[in-house]
């Protein structure tokens, strides 16, 4: 008798275990709520700005001023994540091509020569042809630099001894 009270009683805490998380009352973003007429998913009101926005917007729209500084962290940053594609002069005979993958643009080509800075920054923000996004890997500082360091392959393949100082001229003609 005490056993069988005693396996009732388990019996009973058990079957009531389970239901109180299983029924609960809780809210499902995407469902429809009591509490708004129209349901979920509210439109922010009118006028309202995320938070960071507007630096993130800064950072877009201002490039940084260059600076030696500025050029190693393009310098770095187009080795990490262009020159897979790009190769490291920026020629298009990076990595993935000898992996069968599509043959990218030379930066070198006369059209990306005489692009705008903009136009390198919105590629690597929104992708291009088979590129992807960057947007979500690379913050907008860090695509202005990157920017910066494709002109100076730019400038370094195409350059002249006449784009070169005077006084730092005479140095590159001697003979070694």
């Amino acid at each position: 008798m005490k056993q069988l009270a005693m396996l009732l009683a388990a019996a009973a805490l058990l079957a009531g275990c389970g239901q109180n998380m299983e029924v609960q009352p809780k809210y499902s973003e995407y469902s429809r709520a009591p509490l708004f007429r129209g349901g979920v998913l509210r439109n922010p009101p009118a006028g309202s700005v995320a938070r960071d926005d507007l630096a993130r917007d800064a950072e877009r729209r201002d490039k940084p001023a260059l600076t030696a500084a500025l050029m190693a962290r393009g310098q770095q940053r187009f080795d990490i994540f262009c020159s897979p594609c790009h190769g490291r002069t920026g020629d298009g005979n990076g990595i993935i091509v000898e992996r069968g993958m599509p043959r990218p643009t030379s930066y070198h080509d006369e059209r990306l020569r005489t692009a705008d800075d903009q136009h390198f920054f919105d590629v690597i923000t929104n992708g291009y042809g088979a590129m992807y996004s960057y947007a979500s890997r690379v913050p907008p500082r860090d695509r202005w630099a990157i920017v910066a360091y494709i002109r100076a392959l730019q400038l370094a393949r195409h350059a002249s001894i006449d784009d070169v100082p005077p006084d730092q001229r005479a140095r590159l003609t001697a003979a070694p």
